[in-house]
């Protein structure tokens, strides 16, 4: 047995599911048998008293829940942060906690009472002792982690969750030791997930599929212990899948299981029945990455729903609201006017939040109001860092102390302050028309945009998104990929030429990765394609998204149809996307593939595009040579969900050579043949699904030729 980890637990002496508080316990109301959870709790305070000393609090009557003794507070050394329960089903078990730990020499700060926090089943120290990772959304808020930082001196990071099964923070992310992490990765946002993947090498990561997930496999006791002269890492859970513990043997983990069904009812399993007193830590600077702004409202408030949006914008963001003031007019024509607190885990989430904020009327004040902040413009046609992108609506910017209109409104814009005779002028300009010298407005402090009630009362939580189309499951989809596989393994090897014409659909779809595969094992020759389907690669390349949709979940994220611009703006700035891939700003994607292997790419322009690209030919004419000389001498030509580029490629192709046009639209494969494309082959299906189907024949090819 090891002296140096202690562990708290309260026996289940009135344990029950007698009320629902979360979405384990529905439906289990009184269907728990306490004396199975007592001897499912005998079993687990048995294995992990091998392994630890185990401190037991007394469990009171009237306070089934209890037993989780994570949710008592947060242990740090000599100091525990209390909980403050969301539910008043658990809030009378405080008065306990804070008894047992004051009677044990503990330093216990409380927490406001209008400030929910959930102790350590949302509050979990990485094994190491670096940094304290700390769920909200449902159980504890947000704002409670800037206190987190100050009384525990630790660095908090913030973990948004956003699958209502799973609560609490332990339930789906469990650090272990050595640097390794096993969670589950749908159980977040974007945002959260990111941040996972920025402090946890991939190596390190462990992500579970939903059976083990469900099974509480997260909510685990990892302990270090020596025995008999050797050390071991030891993992306590309920249950894990055979092929989750091969995976953690092959890390040096020994899992042991323990059935634990009876507490699942009520939502809970091993790591919720423990609450671990000593916790390793290393010395760090005290540090919250939590941001904070007030707002100031003001109009029709209730008539309009700007009051929902508002608040409804800031959560679905990640972020946390307390309505400081809110003065309702007494009469039916009188305005309103309120001040939110709006907070945010980190300085990037906020300024999402308050671009859209901003959007909605919202002006960010401090004790006086802020002026905009400008930056001058280094590089023409590149915008400086976290400049505002502009929105249809009418907008000000607070220069000097007066509120300019802002000239040329447009969407998808930067806003260039200029002085004259007369005082300041706010432009609305593209990208690309920036000039060195010129301040642009960034950030979101002293900008207001005006809106009337007709428009505040359209949906503002709309987000851009092309994931909702159709998939053709025909047997002939099969037949068609299968010989389109022969043609291009055929053409590879015999040194012949096969260009693509894309489509942003192809990245929209998940079929990037697949088409990253064609071009690196020498199936591509050329790609053809617009503005669009490089900024949309580039964009999830650099951000996880396309077009604002993250691309792992399926999901639109809030603000995130602005990051097709952000992404312009940071090629722009390294000049082409060739030398972005050569300074190490673009590390993956189609574009970054067609780099590296020396493919020939051409962009066309169009009188739609935002940016666009400094790669992008804007002159028709010069775009269209571009084309026709790269389809010269090609023996099979691939057209991937782009009617624009799939029929313009289709004119200037002679006859002889192959062409395979798939889209989901069946008028695009026909229209290519109504235009005299007789050696075209039209393949209804979505273009996600076609790359796949491709990619895996051209596998089973490989697999066949390996054989021969």
């Amino acid at each position: 047995m090891s002296d140096s980890v202690r562990i708290l637990m309260c026996a289940p002496h009135h344990y029950d599911v007698d009320y629902v508080i979360n979405p384990w316990m529905e439906g289990n109301i009184h269907r728990s048998s306490r004396e199975n959870a007592q001897a499912q709790w005998n079993k687990l305070y048995q294995v992990l008293k091998t392994y630890a000393t185990i401190d037991l609090v007394e469990p009171q009557p009237g306070w089934p829940d209890m037993v989780f003794t994570a949710n008592a507070g947060l242990v740090l050394g000599d100091t525990v942060v209390l909980s403050r329960f969301f539910h008043p089903e658990r809030q009378g078990e405080e008065p306990y906690f804070q008894q047992w730990f004051e009677e044990q020499g503990y330093t216990v700060h409380k927490l406001p009472k209008s400030l929910p926090f959930e102790g350590a089943g949302d509050a979990l120290l990485d094994r190491a002792g670096r940094w304290l990772w700390a769920g909200y959304g449902f159980r504890s808020e947000l704002d409670s982690h800037p206190y987190l930082a100050k009384w525990l001196d630790v660095e908090v990071l913030s973990l948004r969750l956003v699958d209502r099964r799973f609560y609490h923070l332990d339930t789906c992310f469990c650090p272990l030791t050595d640097g390794y992490l096993l969670y589950y990765p749908p159980a977040f946002d974007t945002y959260s997930n990111r941040l996972i993947e920025l402090r946890v090498p991939a190596e390190k990561r462990i992500p579970l599929d939903e059976v083990d997930a469900v099974n509480f496999s997260c909510n685990a006791v990892n302990i270090d212990s020596l025995r008999n002269g050797k050390a071991e890492r030891v993992i306590v859970m309920n249950k894990a899948s055979d092929g989750l513990k091969q995976i953690l043997g092959e890390r040096g983990f020994t899992v042991v299981e323990t059935p634990l069904t009876e507490f699942l009812k009520a939502g809970g399993a091993a790591k919720c029945l423990t609450l671990r007193m000593t916790e390793p830590r290393q010395e760090s600077p005290q540090a919250s990455r939590i941001q904070s702004r007030v707002i100031h409202l003001e109009g029709h408030l209730l008539d309009s729903g700007l009051v929902n949006q508002v608040l409804d914008t800031i959560v679905a963001g990640g972020g946390s609201f307390q309505v400081l003031n809110f003065n309702l007019g007494e009469q039916r024509l009188d305005t309103s006017v309120a001040e939110v607190k709006v907070s945010a885990p980190d300085a990037t989430v906020m300024a999402d939040i308050m671009g859209q904020l901003i959007d909605l009327g919202a002006i960010s004040v401090s004790e006086k109001v802020s002026e905009a902040s400008l930056e001058e413009v280094t590089q023409p046609g590149v915008a400086p860092d976290d400049f505002y992108v502009t929105t249809i609506y009418p907008t000000e910017v607070l220069v000097e102390g007066q509120w300019v209109k802002v000239q040329g409104q447009r969407m998808d814009g930067a806003i260039a302050v200029t002085r004259n005779l007369e005082g300041s002028v706010a432009l609305c300009k593209l990208l690309r028309d920036l000039q060195v010298g010129e301040a642009v407005v960034i950030g979101s402090e002293g900008i207001r945009t005006k809106r009337s009630a007709t428009t505040l009362k359209k949906s503002t939580t709309e987000e851009f998104s092309f994931m909702g189309a159709g998939v053709s499951s025909e047997r002939r989809v099969e037949l068609v990929v299968e010989q389109i596989a022969w043609d291009l393994r055929r053409i590879r090897d015999q040194g012949g030429k096969v260009v693509v014409s894309a489509g942003p659909v192809v990245i929209h779809t998940g079929g990037s990765e697949h088409l990253n595969r064609l071009i690196r094992e020498g199936y591509v020759h050329a790609l053809l394609g617009g503005n669009a389907i490089a900024v949309h690669d580039i964009e999830q390349s650099l951000m996880g998204t396309s077009l604002g949709v993250d691309m792992k979940r399926g999901l639109s994220v809030q603000g995130g149809h602005r990051h097709h611009l952000k992404a312009i703006n940071t090629i722009r700035r390294c000049g082409s996307i060739a030398n972005a891939v050569e300074q190490g700003v673009l590390c993956s994607g189609v574009m970054y593939e067609c780099v590296k292997h020396n493919v020939p790419f051409s962009l066309a322009g169009s009188i739609r595009d935002d940016g666009p690209l400094p790669d992008t030919k804007m002159d028709l004419i010069e775009a269209q040579a571009e084309y026709a000389r790269l389809i010269e001498g090609a023996d099979l030509i691939l057209m991937l969900s782009s009617m624009l580029h799939s029929i313009g490629v289709g004119n200037m192709t002679p006859a002889g050579v192959k062409m395979v046009c798939v889209d989901i639209n069946p008028a695009v494969v026909t229209k290519l043949s109504d235009r005299g494309s007789i050696e075209s082959i039209g393949v209804v299906t979505d273009v996600g699904l076609f790359l796949s189907l491709l990619v895996q024949q051209l596998n089973k090819l490989t697999g066949e030729y390996a054989q021969v």
